[in-house]
């Protein structure tokens, strides 16, 4: 069970509540009425609640599970226990998430403005917000409905922001524009200047950074990840798009819609991902790509070359997957016979 001092539970709901919100299909339908009143890991779930089976390391888990129910897949229904009520999907994942999202809803915003934050007379700023403490809200920032600022965060003049966003602590924004429903986690900087300079003889010379950030709806942004704005193009995050704590990303780049971007990574300026591009931890993509629609970069990847939609590299510097497994094999066999000379 979720620790109540933290998070907020709903429900309960039944079996056929869950199964309709889900999408997922109750095996045994005489169970509909079965409630459940929470959500929980296989290993510690009880007979009042609810859990998954997605990956196949988890099976003796399951087995074992003492789970009132869960969200299976058809092959894994056959090997369920004894009572288990079983909801089955082909992403059985997917389905608990969104039974996990009705269990623990957002937090409702209650309207408040903190005594300490500084909201400027220019700026606007509707009254059913949370303007928590010590945050700075400069001339011609604008909040869209029901948005919520924790502590210490700075909306830079002329920001806007669409409604039923959530700005964490210590979050900066500048020179950006923002679509409704995103989520900020703290420590997010966003709209700082590029890192755009001109090689001199004596210095370095900066170039100024001119363009703006814009970030779609519905994106979600990881703590202490920073994102430039661009040189004089914009740099863009399209909608639906997820991003890990700590990922860096450059001026002009343009990330298309439900992208996902782990931890670390770092992608330099000008390079463009196509929709449902997904990178994993550490990540590092040079500047001026191009990375097609639904592209896999694993993780840790130096990635100096455009890749083709569908595409999943691997390696530094990245090559496609079967050639990183080939060369990994070859490698392999050089060091068996150099052990046994």
């Amino acid at each position: 069970m979720a620790d109540p001092r933290f998070f907020n539970r709903a429900g309960p709901f039944t079996l056929d509540a869950l199964s309709a919100l889900s999408g997922a299909t109750l095996l045994r339908p005489e169970e509909g009425s079965r409630l459940c009143r929470d959500v929980a890991p296989l290993e510690t779930a009880g007979p009042e609640e609810v859990s998954f089976l997605e990956n196949r390391k988890y099976i003796e888990a399951f087995l074992g599970s003492r789970a009132g129910a869960a969200f299976v897949d058809e092959k894994s229904a056959e090997r369920a226990p004894s009572g288990m009520a079983l909801l089955v999907s082909k992403e059985p994942y997917r389905a608990y998430a969104l039974a996990a999202q009705a269990f623990y809803p957002p937090t409702r915003i209650v309207a408040r403005k903190a005594p300490s934050a500084i909201i400027d007379s220019a700026a606007d700023v509707p009254d059913n917000c949370s303007i928590g403490p010590n945050v700075v809200i400069e001339p011609g920032a604008r909040l869209g409905q029901r948005c919520s600022v924790g502590a210490n965060a700075v909306i830079a003049a002329g920001v806007e922001i669409g409604d039923d966003c959530r700005i964490g602590p210590n979050v900066t924004l500048s020179h950006c524009l923002i679509g409704s429903r995103v989520v900020l986690h703290p420590g997010v900087r966003i709209g700082q200047d590029g890192f755009g300079f001109a090689p001199d003889a004596k210095a370095p010379i900066k170039v100024p950074q001119l363009g703006r950030v814009l970030i779609g709806d519905d994106v979600d942004i990881g703590a202490n990840t920073t994102i430039d704005r661009g040189s004089g193009h914009d740099t863009i995050i399209g909608s639906g798009s997820m991003i890990d704590n700590l990922v860096q990303i450059g001026h002009n780049v343009v990330v298309g819609r439900c992208c996902i971007l782990a931890g670390q990574v770092g992608i330099s300026g000008s390079t463009k991902l196509d929709d449902f591009v997904m990178i994993g931890g550490q990540g590092g993509l040079a500047g001026h790509l191009h990375i097609g629609s639904g592209a896999k970069i694993a993780a840790k990847s130096g990635l100096m070359r455009d890749v083709a939609a569908g595409e999943t590299v691997c390696g530094s510097p990245a090559v496609p997957l079967t050639e990183f497994m080939r060369q990994t094999a070859v490698l392999q066999r050089l060091a068996k016979k150099k052990d046994r000379r």
